[in-house]
């Protein structure tokens, strides 16, 4: 039997993932959590092999998520399943560790292979992603200009974003002008708003 971790916010989501996965003769769900910041805990305690996890999630993001696997549970495969079929979170995640990428529209069966083929060690990407990822090219963006772009999204000014990631107003607006020209956009709300849908926040 493959011991199942299931790492989603929406309870439904999550007995739905659990009940599919349940009636292959080989999966068995051995944990359910809301939250990433309690994935790594649950799965050393269930002893889970492969954790199916959200990128949207309280706590710890799902790609930290398994960055924190790769890190403190190397024995425990990650699958991020997920509706935000973005290619820049594509990416993030495959850097992170995760072993596969696919959406949750996936049809069961085709989820349950990739569940094995992830057990197995084996990479499991969806395909039309992959394409989009190898077109779309890497993110262009640094972490601290990431940083000042997830703060825009807010609509925050300028003075209240350089307090949050302790910069200097003027430092601030060096990083999002240079996100402006990488994103090919006119404002700073353009520029987070495109990096977001591009998953590269």
């Amino acid at each position: 039997m493959i011991r199942l971790l299931l790492a989603d916010d929406q309870a439904l989501v999550r007995g739905a993932l659990a009940a599919l996965l349940g009636l292959e003769s080989d999966l068995e769900v051995v944990a359910q959590v809301g939250r990433g910041d309690e994935v790594v805990a649950a799965a050393v305690e269930h002893q889970a092999q492969v954790a199916l996890v959200d990128v949207e999630l309280p706590g710890l993001d799902g790609i930290e998520v398994c960055r924190a696997l790769t890190t403190h549970a190397p024995g425990v495969r990650s699958l991020v399943v997920t509706t935000f079929g973005r290619p820049g979170y594509l990416r993030r995640a495959i850097d992170a560790g995760a072993g596969g990428f696919v959406v949750k529209d996936t049809p069961a069966a085709e989820l349950a292979e990739a569940v094995r083929r992830v057990h197995a060690g084996m990479r499991v990407v969806d395909p039309s992603l992959a394409t989009e990822s190898l077109l779309d090219g890497a993110n262009p963006l640094t972490d601290r200009e990431r940083a000042v772009l997830r703060e825009a999204l807010t609509g925050s000014p300028i003075a209240e974003i350089a307090r949050t990631v302790h910069l200097s107003p003027g430092t601030v607006r060096n990083y999002l002008s240079s996100a402006i020209g990488k994103t090919h956009t006119a404002t700073r709300a353009q520029a987070a708003a495109t990096a977001r849908d591009r998953g590269w926040l």
